[in-house]
Order: C-alpha cells, then structure tokens, then sequence
C-alpha cells in the first residue's frame, strides 16, 4: 500500500483540547506520518507531540507566500523533519488572469529555491477556484504549473479539483511525478464541505484519483465531517487499505 498521512485541521478542535491527545489517537489508527497546518507557530509543541506518538511529518502546510520570513518556516519545517513544505490557499482574486498567474509562479520558484538551500521542496495546494478560473482557456492551475520550475512540487487536493470542474485524475495524470501528495478526501462535488464522506462513498472518482497518482502519499483530510471525525478518518484509512494497492 503506497504512504499515507492524515492533515490535522481534519482534527483541529481536538487539537484545540490536547494536540499530544489527538496525534496519539490518529497513531493508534494506524498513521505513521501526519501533515501538520501553521506548524512554525509553535514548532517545540509539535516535535513534542509527533515523538511522543511515534509518528513523523513528512509535509506541513504553512502560509509561506503570505509571510515576511519565509526562511522561519523553513527552518520550522527543517527542525521537525518536514520535507516538504506546502502553501495551503492564495485567493480566488489573486488567480485572475495571466499576469497574476505569472508572477505568482514566479514568487512560488523563489521561494522552492530558499527551501533548497534547507533540503527541503515546496510547493502548492489547490482549491476549486483554480480550477473554475479559466485562463487562455485553460485551467488556471494548469498555466501556474507551466511557469513553475521543475523542483517546485503539487499537493493536489482531488476534491476541490472535482469542484472546481476539473477531471482530477486527467489533471493527476498531466501533471506527472510533480504530484508529490494528494489530499483523499470525497462527498458531493457541489463543494458543500459539511456532507464530506469517507473515501468511497461520495462522489469523488477516488480510485481513479489513486490510480492516476500511484506514487503519492496519499492525505486523508475532511473540511467538515457530521459524525464523529476520528471514525471518518478511520473509514478513510480502512477503505485505502482495502482498495488502494
């Protein structure tokens, strides 16, 4: 079964009661690595908590084009064994036309070579508004990825791409081995993000996803969940490990 890892906003109110508590809960699932979110804001807090569950963190999002130091949180990152460093949003407003796109990419290969310099790679996480956005025609993710530099890496999230209107598997598949992660998640493509499901049983094509990206780490994460969201990602994690090999 290829790598799987599971981003902690799916848990973030638990978080909020005792990190320790909730990375031990998703070890004790059967996660070995976890994705961490504004991990830099207390880095000792987390090396403490990812030791005492015994799990790693080989990607972390954190809102590196937004921040005056970037380097911080690269050494934040580096500091807890995070390879990979992944910005989570930049706005609709910002992903206009071709210009915006353009220099956008070009802050993002900026940047990919200051986490270089640490060993580490960076990259970009998708929401629908990439995709909806059409620029020249065309996606406008599709033409951010045709300005970035080849060590720049993808987070894919694969729901949001289907919200967005994207064939997430075509995209998977036409951006290549760029795809370092990709977020499993599904529920109804209308993007209302409180009728979430587990993997498998939404509306998300995700073995297609899977298959189209067989050397992903696969990320389990939910925007919003109606149960209890610790037996969702444990569902997730169950119907990887029956259909993902």
């Amino acid at each position: 079964m290829p790598t799987t890892s599971v981003q902690l906003y799916s848990v973030r109110d638990a978080l909020a009661d005792g990190l320790d508590r909730a990375v031990a809960r998703l070890a004790e699932m059967g996660f070995a690595h976890v994705e961490p979110y504004a991990f830099h804001l207390d880095t000792d807090k987390y090396r403490r908590a990812l030791t005492a569950a015994g799990v790693t963190a080989l990607s972390g999002h954190a809102p590196v084009l937004a921040s005056d130091a970037p380097e911080a949180i690269f050494d934040s990152a580096a500091e807890l064994g995070i390879t990979t460093v992944i910005d989570p949003l930049v706005p609709p407003e910002r992903w206009q036309t071709a210009d915006q796109v353009a220099e956008l990419a070009e802050r993002v290969n900026r940047l990919s070579a200051l986490a270089s310099e640490r060993g580490l790679e960076f990259g970009y996480h998708n929401h629908a508004w990439e995709l909806s956005t059409r620029v020249d025609g065309r996606h406008a993710l599709e033409v951010f990825v045709g300005h970035l530099e080849p060590q720049v890496v993808l987070e894919v999230d694969t729901y949001w791409a289907g919200v967005g209107g994207a064939d997430a598997a075509a995209l998977l598949r036409a951006f290549g081995d760029r795809v370092r992660l990709i977020h499993v998640k599904d529920g109804t493509l209308d993007g209302d993000v409180a009728r979430q499901q587990p993997a498998g049983a939404g509306e998300v094509d995700v073995r297609a996803v899977l298959e189209a990206a067989p050397r992903a780490v696969r990320v389990v994460e939910f925007d919003e969940y109606a149960g209890d969201v610790f037996d969702g990602i444990a569902r997730s994690l169950a119907w990887l490990r029956e259909n993902d090999r």
